[in-house]
């Protein structure tokens, strides 16, 4: 996971450092309208509607939202970046899947929300921690690495609230609450495998190309900058939401 330390390029510090301008930038004129990742409108009114055990189309709706869901997918591609074993990949994606798990059950269950706004903000500086980890910087600017087990694990936690957020505010029927729930999970398991699947197949592809190793630096710095551009998004909308 090291290995980005030799793919950086000569001018690469200069390309960190106007990347995280930039995203500084994005964060300071974000648009007014931003929305969290949660459900889509159509399935809110659906969730509404519905009672009782409806495992199916529970799960459905928990691959969906994995499938849809861009900001986890941009962190999952940080996570296995640098990783080439399956054991290795399975570890990571295991830790992030039990943190979402936990407190999306939690959350729903106990009646505990936090502004998914926020929450989702986290979920952008989470793309932006994984890509500064694969480019080496904790280790250059700090002297340190940081447990990315740990972090991976802590960040499902956090995901995993943001969606428990959004499924409280839907008012769930309380009617086969715990079996549907357990569905949409299992449902989110399923979409996280179909994605990560077809974002493996593209890293294998890319990887056996020369252009990885010439890229894989910059890569990274753009997947950053999009964390930090995820961030604005949602930071923006949590005070518009405040103030409005």
């Amino acid at each position: 996971m090291r290995m980005i330390e030799r793919l950086g390029p000569p001018r690469g510090r200069t390309l960190l450092v106007l990347a995280v301008l930039a995203g500084l930038v994005a964060l300071a004129g974000a648009p007014e309208e931003a929305f969290a990742h949660g459900v889509a409108a159509g399935d809110k009114g659906y969730i509404q509607e519905i009672s009782g055990v409806l495992l199916v189309p529970f799960a459905y709706l928990g691959a969906k939202h994995m499938v849809t869901g861009y900001d986890h997918l941009l962190f999952l591609l940080g996570v296995i970046f640098f990783l080439y074993r399956l054991k290795d990949i399975g570890v990571y994606v295991s830790l992030f899947a039990i943190g979402h798990s936990t407190t999306l059950l939690l959350g729903v269950l106990t009646g505990v929300s936090v502004s998914a706004y926020l929450i989702d903000a986290i979920i952008g500086l989470s793309v932006v921690y994984k890509a500064l980890d694969n480019l080496g910087a904790f280790q250059r600017w700090f002297g340190f690495q940081p447990n990315t087990r740990v972090a991976t694990l802590v960040f499902g936690l956090f995901h995993g609230f943001g969606l428990a957020t959004k499924i409280i505010e839907y008012q769930i029927s309380p009617d086969g609450l715990i079996p549907n729930l357990i569905a949409f999970n299992v449902g989110v398991e399923i979409g996280q495998l179909l994605a990560l699947s077809a974002i493996l197949i593209a890293m294998s592809y890319w990887r056996r190309t020369k252009s990885f190793a010439k890229h894989a630096y910059t890569g990274n710095v753009v997947m950053m900058s999009a964390g930090f551009l995820l961030m604005g998004y949602q930071l923006a909308g949590y005070f518009v939401t405040r103030n409005g």
